[in-house]
């Protein structure tokens, strides 16, 4: 038995024996919580969202009705401090932008020029340094004067020369403000998760990564630029995309060492069938994200490929990896073609619907959960999960699905 007790212990394995591609005593619960806990506590997301403790009780409440065989501590209720700080353009939030019981949004924007695909190339902590992080967080626009690659030898005469004007003060006066927010934040979230272990419930995530085209798509080149890219530059997405790969598998691997989780969340966001050709899928986005997975494997971490909208036309492609070694989970794939294609490959996860948790009945759940069950659990590779991130459900159809999973999802 770990230190955390025989509950922690029988839901921990029970998700081992889910990803191993074996049937535990039960299918897992593992859904993704957002703003869910906030609202279930008749607490708004401003409050959550610039008080880390509130937030804190708000799970408190959920962990206390519900019992996930993993669970998700309060990371996704962002620091609205450390984001007001720095003044981060490419979101908006209760308190900025928003009224203080709307979920926060991401505001998609051309943090990359079209022409800028070589400085990315030749560069990339320079290129974030003085090219995206100015354009991304309004009070830290002197780091586009920064040059710092160009200080071995007497170059550190000129190259430390911004550090002294006043523009740059002030904004590494800000980038403190964020950063010691930041800490108090994560210092939070690291009592947070002991307490959950305590209390029997494994933490979900170790840490994050990004497929390699996304990085370049969603906060870099935006989602018209980047798919523009694949017909006008395609030769500098390859290249984009090749390059931006060690630097998600080392973003997944060093989030894991310092967790001691090795649970990988990857969210993938362009490569869905409504958004890119199956041609396209093959040769822009597959290859770095496959080796992107095959680099956390090797590192003996579990990836967790949380794969938004629908990849009905992608399951024979992302076969290409080792038996037994992650989860895809899935919010509008068919369910049965995915067991079908996958089921000796992968977990799967997912598929029950956000707007049926939102808008539908008790007993529409329960009829939904016992199909999945039905569908994709025999044999073992399947959780119980929500197809996205759970905001506005009403509470009695959650408690439906944790229910129903419990008495149908029995081996």
């Amino acid at each position: 038995m770990s230190e955390f007790g025989a509950d922690y212990d029988r839901r921990l394995n029970r998700v081992k024996d889910a990803i191993a591609l074996k049937e535990p005593d039960r299918v897992p619960l593992i859904p993704v919580m957002q703003a869910f806990p906030a609202y279930y506590a008749d607490m708004t997301v401003e409050e959550a969202m610039y008080d880390p403790e509130k937030a804190g009780e708000a799970y408190d409440k959920f962990f206390e009705d519900f019992q996930p065989d993993l669970g998700w501590d309060p990371i996704n209720m962002f620091p609205a401090p450390a984001m007001e700080a720095v003044d981060l353009r490419w979101a908006r939030w209760p308190g900025n932008e928003l009224g203080p019981n709307e979920i926060f949004q991401f505001k998609e924007g051309e943090y990359m020029k079209a022409d800028e695909y070589d400085e990315l190339l030749y560069d990339p902590t320079h290129f974030i340094m003085t090219r995206w992080i100015p354009r991304s967080f309004g009070n830290l626009s002197s780091f586009k004067n920064l040059a710092l690659r160009n200080s071995p030898w007497m170059g550190w005469l000129s190259t430390f020369l911004p550090f002294a004007s006043e523009e740059f003060q002030e904004d590494l006066d800000r980038l403190i403000e964020a950063a010691e927010n930041l800490q108090d934040w994560f210092g939070f979230l690291a009592d947070y998760d002991e307490k959950m272990k305590k209390n029997g419930i494994p933490v979900a995530y170790g840490a994050f990564s990004f497929a390699p085209f996304d990085i370049l798509g969603d906060s870099l080149r935006g989602t018209k630029g980047v798919l523009k890219d694949l017909y006008r530059r395609p030769g500098k997405v390859r290249e984009a995309a090749k390059k931006l790969t060690p630097i998600a598998i080392d973003m997944g691997v060093q989030g894991a060492k310092a967790s001691g989780n090795p649970f990988v969340w990857i969210w993938l966001h362009k490569g869905v069938d409504e958004f890119m050709s199956p041609e396209h899928f093959d040769d822009f986005y597959w290859p770095s994200l496959k080796n992107l997975l095959l680099g956390l494997i090797e590192e003996d971490l579990v990836p967790v490929v949380y794969i938004e909208g629908s990849y009905n036309t992608r399951l024979e492609v992302i076969r290409e990896v080792p038996a037994g070694k992650l989860i895809y989970h899935f919010e509008n794939t068919n369910m049965v073609k995915a067991k079908e294609v996958l089921g000796d490959i992968a977990c799967i996860a997912g598929n029950l619907s956000n707007s049926l948790l939102t808008t539908g009945s008790p007993d529409d759940i329960r009829e939904k959960c016992r199909t999945l069950i039905d569908d994709v659990a025999p044999g073992g590779g399947y959780m119980m999960s929500s197809g996205a991130l759970i905001d506005n459900a009403k509470p009695e159809n959650l408690k439906a699905m944790f229910e129903a999973t419990k008495e149908y999802g029995v081996y």
